[in-house]
């Protein structure tokens, strides 16, 4: 790259964030309803409702990294930008390093997050498979869980190189996900994940 093209891809990523950080200021004023999160993912917003099957497998994943490395790091439905064309994602669970500090915008900074689960919907399965597992590992998101309550199982991706993940490691609901070995570093209990 030459320099022009490094301060023309700076300034499309403060325009992005700054965009990000409009969008957001008026979605928090719109009337959105109770149980219904909302993220921007490639400049595009995406209403979904928290149904009790999502939550539920939420809630089991973040108190199993919450009981190893404590509440503070670890988040759900936090808005953190990523790489990517207006990434505002909110991740349904988050975890980040001990030493993250948020930005001069007050948001959490991608290179901060080492682990991220996405439970899939419906109306979004997309993104999660997509847009957003390319924008996790062009971010260096060493450890990437999709929990998929419709097909019973999960989908696990590590290591990102060269902007991508290979191919997961695919556990079906009911058998333990091992992440030791992997900055998580703990085995993530599946029996009692609900389906759809």
């Amino acid at each position: 790259m030459t320099v022009l093209e490094d301060r023309i891809e700076m300034a499309d990523a403060d325009a992005d964030n700054e965009c990000l950080d409009e969008w957001f200021e008026r979605l928090e004023r719109m009337p959105v309803p109770e149980g219904f999160r909302v993220e921007i993912v490639g400049g595009s917003v995406f209403m979904t409702p928290q149904r009790d099957t999502h939550w539920k497998i939420i809630f089991r994943i973040s108190a199993a990294v919450a009981a190893k490395f404590g509440f503070d790091n670890v988040f759900s439905d936090v808005r953190i930008d990523f790489p990517g064309h207006k990434n505002g994602f909110c991740p349904d669970v988050a975890l980040l390093r001990d030493s993250a500090k948020k930005d001069d915008r007050g948001h959490w900074r991608y290179e901060d997050v080492q682990f991220v689960a996405e439970v899939i919907s419906e109306g979004t399965a997309a993104n999660d498979y997509g847009p957003k597992r390319t924008a996790y590992a062009e971010a260096g998101v060493p450890v990437y869980v999709i929990a998929d309550p419709y097909q019973g199982r999960c989908h696990v991706y590590t290591d990102p190189k060269d902007g991508d993940y290979a191919d997961p490691t695919r556990v079906d609901f009911g058998t333990d996900i091992d992440l030791t070995g992997t900055v998580v570093d703990l085995v993530l209990k599946t029996d009692e994940f609900p389906r759809d």
